[in-house]
């Protein structure tokens, strides 16, 4: 299999040298996407180490056979890696896992094809799903939802300040004919939006929000980082990259959290392992170079945390 859609991994170096501290451990690429991530890890691996990579969309299932098939300390899980305790506890790796990457967003070949429906610059079927064999498209959910439920996922999700107005135009364009291609939301929304921003595609905001929540992305990755001190073992490391503010927010908030411990009021007579830290910081968020920037214009949005477990 070819891909005519190509990925530039983003932070590479940097993400993996976080990332691996043992060359014979045992690690999880929680967003495989087309491997770029993964394939450093592996360089980076002993005979004895091990990859288990996690991905939702059956087009990078197919491409991690096709690059890493053949090697047998490579494995690839279909699912989404909010599951990532049950995939440690089937593996019966709970507590052993040296290290744990989220690369989190859409990936170019998703945004690239318009045939998955991510973009609203090419025209193509309203899917946005990024596991194509189950759950609702962006076409099922527009078409069906509620304007309230619209516009409240516009705000909240892609922080539209219009989406009240962008709700009530789709409820009336789609009261006439579905509306069933990322061309129709495009233009719908754009009409829609009183006070387009310089260099930002009008509808931007509106289909950040309606990925997300196709996808309950937010939600996943809430529910990974919960799981990840659970599945790390003492020493393990939790290196995440973020596209945007909502994705980060939550990040800087369970690392903070974790590193921190219980926050009690001053003066209780507790001791520090009475707070239950779990986590302390690998310094502070890194962005991408300007050379990187330049090189790969996606990665100007892109921030990465890391956090050890103790």
């Amino acid at each position: 299999m070819t891909e005519a859609y190509q990925h530039i991994t983003v932070l590479l170096n940097e993400a993996v040298d976080q990332l691996v501290t043992d060359p014979e451990g045992v690690y999880i690429d929680g967003t495989f996407g087309r491997g770029g991530h993964s394939a450093l890890v592996l360089e980076r691996l002993g005979p004895n180490g091990r990859l288990i990579a996690i991905d939702k969309d059956p087009d990078a299932i197919a491409v991690a056979h096709q690059r890493f098939g053949d090697d047998s300390r490579f494995q690839i899980v279909h699912s989404s890696f909010a599951d990532l305790v049950r995939i440690a506890e089937e593996q019966e790796l709970t507590g052993k896992i040296n290290g744990i990457l989220l690369d989190l967003g859409v990936s170019s070949p998703q945004l690239d094809n318009p045939e998955r429906g991510f973009s609203f610059n090419h025209d193509g079927p309203l899917d946005m799903r990024m596991d194509t064999t189950q759950g609702q498209s962006a076409a099922e959910w527009i078409n069906s939802a509620d304007e309230k439920d619209i516009a409240d996922v516009f705000y909240l999700f892609g922080e539209e300040r219009f989406s009240r107005r962008m709700a009530r135009a789709i409820v009336e364009r789609r009261s006439k004919m579905p509306i069933t291609r990322t061309s129709e939301l495009a233009s719908i929304v754009s009409e829609a939006n009183p006070a387009w921003e310089k260099g930002k595609h009008p509808a931007t905001r509106a289909f950040q929000a309606t990925r997300i929540f196709i996808n309950k992305e937010l939600e996943d990755v809430e529910a990974c980082l919960a799981a990840t001190p659970e599945v790390l073992a003492s020493g393990g490391r939790l290196v995440v990259i973020s596209f945007h503010s909502l994705e980060d927010r939550i990040v800087k908030r369970f690392m903070r959290d974790e590193s921190r411990g219980k926050q009690l009021p001053r003066g209780l007579p507790v001791t520090q392992d009475s707070l239950n830290i779990r986590m302390r910081l690998l310094g502070k968020a890194q962005k991408a170079s300007d050379s990187e920037v330049g090189g790969n214009v996606r990665s100007r949005s892109a921030v990465m945390r890391a956090a050890e477990k103790l």
